[in-house]
């Protein structure tokens, strides 16, 4: 009798960890699929900063073309931001993620063949446009087909490899010709074309859509074969009912009471994200670390390394500390940053203890990175694919990912214009934009690590 209870206690601890393990492994593979378009992301973005002399010199371009060529991506970027919720509702996740990733791949081409500026600004909007795309879809896929204790590290790979993406693209820039580093961002739309044949469709998107076979199928595939995935498909397919009952969503629907909560969210984040600075910071890293003796390479490749190793530990942690407290420690090292890069540049300006000038300056730029870095860059996303009810996804994703854009071409626009009117009071702009950032996560943003994504939406709505 001893030996049969023995044997009844061990075998459903054996049975768990066999589903485990293979429901992981196939979670695994599909994350890593779709963070390659992360990736392609980060290579748009890394590509015109180590280039940018050697393209001007091969083309004959005037700075204000080469400027064109440079911000268009963030045109492109918007548009694929309109576009990347009705797409992913259209055609899936992995079929918006397909159609990005050939866009992607022809816009780098386009680079690589350019014999003028209007080639290369065709390609470079192309890319920015499947990056628009990407920012929205690879999360929400992600968190789409994660179990809920995996859903907040595997949605932070997203960040970590856009970071990644950037720092090589800047550090291999170095030794490439542009041509030949154009051609390095078809690597990943190559992994991701080959990569999507192997992974099943967000089963979610199958159950929103119809597909009850292939939901079923789908799910399955990610838990594991002898996974039994009866409690979960059943809280997913209710779940898609009571949505079902609803009427279909537009536009302006998103600001009724049922909807305005999960929308105010997800905006707020990315207007937070965006207007706290950090493509100021960006932007005027080379020309501080040089201010500072520094040299701007080893200066911005110390930037990028930062970026990613904290991007990368924060995937250790985030279910485990919860979203709330990293945006909240994020939001307190940023203000404090913005304090001391402001305080820098009063001191210079008012030519004040000008000996501690380029080390306040660096301390600044590397504490805010780091603390960027620590939450404000990879949460946010992490937590507009959770938010948000899937009958309102596209159309709410899409507006929330317009808004981050919009956001990032407004401060990279608006950055020198507010350093002619004060270099140390726009940094304190930037300090009081992320001091309302902390009281909007503690007012406003709920904890949503251990919970699916049926429970969120429960719990926003109630």
């Amino acid at each position: 009798m001893a030996s049969k209870e023995g044997r009844n206690m061990r075998d459903p601890l054996i049975q768990k960890s066999s589903r485990k393990n293979e429901s992981l492994w196939m979670v695994y593979l599909s994350t890593f699929v779709a963070v390659c378009g992360s990736y392609v992301f980060g290579c748009g973005v890394g590509f015109s900063s180590p280039t940018q002399d050697a393209i001007r010199e091969d083309l004959s371009l005037s700075l204000a073309e080469y400027s064109v060529f440079g911000s268009i991506l963030t045109f492109g970027a918007m548009i694929g931001a309109i576009t990347s919720g009705p797409l992913s509702d259209l055609l899936g996740r992995k079929g918006a993620m397909r159609l990005s990733s050939a866009i992607c791949a022809a816009g780098w081409l386009a680079i690589y063949l350019a014999k003028g500026a209007e080639a290369l600004d065709i390609g470079r909007l192309a890319t920015g446009y499947g990056m628009g795309v990407f920012s929205y879809v690879v999360p929400v896929f992600i968190s789409e087909i994660a179990p809920k204790n995996l859903r907040g590290a595997l949605a932070t790979l997203n960040q970590v490899m856009i970071c990644g993406g950037a720092s090589v693209s800047f550090i291999i820039g170095t030794f490439l010709t542009w041509r030949a580093l154009a051609l390095t961002g078809l690597v990943p739309c190559a992994i991701l074309l080959f990569g999507l044949h192997l992974i099943p469709e967000s089963p979610r998107w199958l159950a929103k859509t119809g597909h009850e076979k292939d939901f079923e199928v789908a799910l399955q595939k990610l838990r594991g074969n002898d996974a039994d995935i009866s409690e979960e498909a059943a809280e997913i397919k209710e779940y898609i009912e009571t949505l079902d009952r609803l009427p279909k969503v537009k536009f302006l629907d998103l600001f009724q009471r049922r909807y305005l909560r999960s929308v105010i969210i997800g905006v707020g984040l990315m207007v937070v994200q965006q207007f706290g600075g950090i493509n100021g910071v960006a932007f005027y890293a080379s020309n501080i670390f040089k201010s500072a003796g520094v040299s701007p390479s080893v200066g911005t490749i110390t930037y990028a390394i930062l970026q990613v190793v904290v991007t990368l530990l924060i995937t250790q942690v985030i279910d485990r500390a919860g979203r709330k407290p990293l945006l909240l420690v994020a939001g307190s090292g940023l203000v404090l940053a913005c304090m001391i890069i402001g305080l820098s540049f009063y001191l210079k300006v008012n030519e004040l203890a000008i000996e501690f000038v380029p080390l306040l300056a660096v301390t600044g730029i590397l504490l805010y990175i780091g603390s960027f870095s620590a939450g404000m860059g990879a949460v946010p996303w992490v937590i507009m694919s959770e938010i948000f009810p899937v009958n309102i996804k596209g159309i709410a994703g899409g507006f929330a990912t317009l808004v981050n854009w919009f956001g990032a071409w407004s401060v990279s626009y608006t950055f020198n214009f507010l350093m002619s009117w004060s270099s140390y009071g726009t940094f304190l702009v930037y300090a009081a934009v992320n001091a309302l950032g902390i009281v909007f996560v503690l007012k406003v943003v709920p904890e949503t690590k251990g919970r699916t994504l049926e429970q969120i939406q429960a719990a926003i709505n109630g």
